[in-house]
């Protein structure tokens, strides 16, 4: 059940993506808050900054302004505009900035310019096509060529998590295990330090199927996918497999995306350090 809404505004003079990323890791720990992050890009004139602090309602929804505006006199205008307003306001830029020059000896430039691209750029970008070229069982690489291999039932979490794993740079496969069938012998040959297993509460996991089933407008729920007994069962039996591959299983019940693959990496840089030594 979703708590109060809290809405973050994220004004940038570029794309705002800065301040959205902070706001997001921000707001993960206000957990108990339906969060939504408002964009506001490519703010680069007093008007156009005015026109967006006007038609925020801060009587209405609890809400802050996270910023990143390199001109000076925006910078010092969004603050005086979310004062007047009443709202919460965070120059995200601003304390980076003036850590700089006070390294350098030099004043910032003051010029907008988006963010280049990064040394691992190249590597992210490839992790996400490796992702979603195999998702769901579906390999068109060696499995033996993953960063990760995420395995567990249907509906489990696995393909968001692996696109979001591959958007950090990680080659993600994610490989079903479904009830009655073998695991494809290819996980068998993957080092074991690469396998992370995921799981769900079997109501939530029942409450998602059926939503997933009614989006597809089926009604034919007799083969079980989501009685509760069954799912039950499924659990038991795709633990059972975990266990044989001797792999960490996380509930992803209550874990946020980013959460979940915060965990992941975590588990998986351990045990490869513990295996390799490196």
């Amino acid at each position: 059940m979703s708590g109060p809404p809290l809405e973050l505004h994220v004004i940038g003079d570029s794309t705002g993506d800065t301040a959205a990323r902070v706001a997001r890791a921000a707001a993960a720990q206000y957990a108990a808050y339906d969060l939504r992050i408002i964009r506001h890009p490519r703010i680069t004139s007093a008007e156009g900054l005015r026109a967006v602090i006007r038609n925020l309602d801060p009587g209405a929804h609890r809400m802050a302004v996270f910023s990143t505006v390199v001109d000076d006199e925006l910078r010092a205008l969004v603050a005086q505009l979310c004062l007047e307003a009443g709202i919460p306001h965070a120059d995200l830029l601003e304390p980076a900035l003036s850590a700089l020059q006070a390294a350098t000896g030099t004043a910032p430039e003051r010029v907008i310019r988006p963010v280049g691209v990064g040394e691992d750029y190249f590597k992210r970008i490839q992790a996400m096509e490796y992702a979603i070229a195999n998702d769901d069982g579906h390999l068109t690489n060696p499995l033996t060529q993953a960063d990760i291999v995420l395995i567990g039932v249907s509906r489990s979490g696995k393909t968001p998590l692996s696109m979001y794993l591959g958007y950090l740079g990680y080659r993600t496969a994610n490989i079903p295990l479904v009830r009655g069938i073998d695991a494809p012998d290819e996980l068998f040959q993957v080092d074991r330090w690469k396998i992370v297993g995921l799981t769900l509460d079997p109501e939530r996991l029942k409450e998602i199927r059926q939503k997933r089933v009614r989006a597809l407008g089926s009604r034919q729920q007799g083969d079980g996918y989501t009685e509760l007994i069954r799912i039950y069962e499924e659990l038991e039996e795709v633990n059972a497999i975990q266990r044989r591959l001797g792999c960490p299983v996380i509930d992803t019940t209550a874990l946020a995306l980013e959460e979940a693959a915060g965990r992941v990496i975590e588990i998986v840089d351990r045990r490869r350090e513990a295996a390799t030594g490196r």
